[in-house]
């Protein structure tokens, strides 16, 4: 089986049956990873290149493994010391890697549509990590795989989404594909981090309670907030903040039952997230950054034409 798209610009673009196939694969690479011998030969002579266009961490590094695992040849761009740097533009500095033989690009940028443009115009196979404050899809699916590792299943599953959602590209993957997936999703913060029309354009719900919130889901996925995509105060302090939406040990020791935290990080601790909570039995955010690479390893391998 195989993919009905070309590339991962976004979960919006996935049909459900893609969405299964790129979990039920991404069970498969976990198994791998728990070998001795971590490697296969899956995409070997595949050049893939990493294209971050904005700083990160866990999201380069798991691409960067799971490219390894897969035995491909990887190519690091750093743009801080490439021609982009010069003012070479974006089509430039692609159609310049291309004519290296390049098969696949990996793209942060933090222009929304980035990927989609470059789409248009190179022959690759494109997977966004990030653009702008649209979409993160391989975000969206370590979380589903995380939550149905856990659970089971997604169908019917509460989720809570937290935080900065008017930035937060994680939220709108996670919103399409658990919507896709039949989950049921609230969206939880300050009503200036959260859109108005959220609610009628995405069918989630609305709460800018948080113990209320709490006490509805199964799954209280927490996210940053993101100050460098904010250019107006929206809240007062983070002091404030975290008095308000952070989540705490005791409040969830005060819940009728035990909820499963998760973050996309990097977590600020004492604003959004606790540290007691964080590093809790009740936190997943580790097993998320483990299953990231498993994930991220079926999304090359299903893009890469050698799963057919």
């Amino acid at each position: 089986m195989s993919l009905s798209t070309r590339h991962l610009l976004g979960i919006k673009d996935l049909s459900i049956v893609d969405i299964s196939l790129i979990l039920k694969t991404a069970e498969q690479f976990k198994e791998v990873l728990q070998r001795p011998v971590k490697k296969v030969p899956s995409l070997r002579d595949v050049t893939i290149v990493n294209l971050f266009y904005e700083n990160s961490t866990r999201t380069r590094f798991s691409f960067e493994l799971a490219e390894k695992r897969l035995s491909a040849d990887t190519i690091n761009f750093a743009v801080s010391s490439s021609s982009a740097a010069k003012g070479e533009t974006l089509l430039d500095t692609v159609r310049n890697i291309l004519s290296m033989k390049v098969d696949m690009v990996v793209m942060r940028h933090s222009a929304s549509g980035a990927p989609h443009f470059l789409a248009k115009h190179i022959p690759a196979a494109i997977i966004n990590a990030g653009d702008g404050v649209n979409e993160h899809p391989t975000q969206g699916l370590l979380d589903a795989f995380s939550m149905k590792e856990k659970f089971g299943k997604l169908e019917g599953l509460k989720v809570a989404i937290i935080g900065d959602i008017l930035h937060s590209r994680v939220a709108m993957s996670n919103i399409y594909l658990l919507n896709k997936m039949g989950a049921k999703v609230t969206v939880c913060g300050p009503p200036t981090l959260i859109p108005k029309y959220i609610r009628e354009s995405f069918g989630v719900e609305v709460n800018y309670d948080l113990k209320e919130t709490l006490e509805w889901c199964d799954v209280a996925n927490v996210l940053r907030i993101q100050l460098e995509r904010q250019n107006q105060v929206l809240f007062s302090s983070l002091r404030e903040y975290n008095i308000a939406y952070g989540v705490k040990r005791k409040l969830l020791d005060n819940l009728n039952k035990e909820i499963v935290v998760m973050h996309p990080g990097p977590i600020n601790r004492g604003v959004e997230l606790d540290s007691d909570v964080a590093d809790s039995k009740q936190s997943i955010i580790l097993q998320q950054v483990e299953n990231g690479v498993a994930v991220r390893m079926a999304v090359l391998y299903l893009l890469s034409n050698r799963s057919g």
